[in-house]
């Protein structure tokens, strides 16, 4: 599964506030998510994380770093 910093998640449970939607912080091995009711972070294992995925709510901006285009 392709998840990248900025993606909002929802999960197959809810957080203990309520929530089920996550926002993606960072990616490698483990995935920094944080809840999007009570802004509480987690910090899960890669394989973990995308079993608890239920959808994808959205994408991250792509090419969000900089301009590119002036040389």
């Amino acid at each position: 599964m392709d998840i990248k910093p900025g993606d909002v998640v929802r999960l197959r449970k809810q957080h203990p506030c309520g929530s089920a939607e996550w926002e993606v912080i960072s990616v490698g091995i483990d995935i920094r998510v944080r809840c999007l009711g009570c802004q509480r972070y987690v910090l899960m294992d890669r394989f973990v994380l995308e079993r608890k995925i239920k959808a994808v709510v959205s994408r991250s901006s792509p090419a969000s770093d900089g301009d590119k285009s002036s040389a």
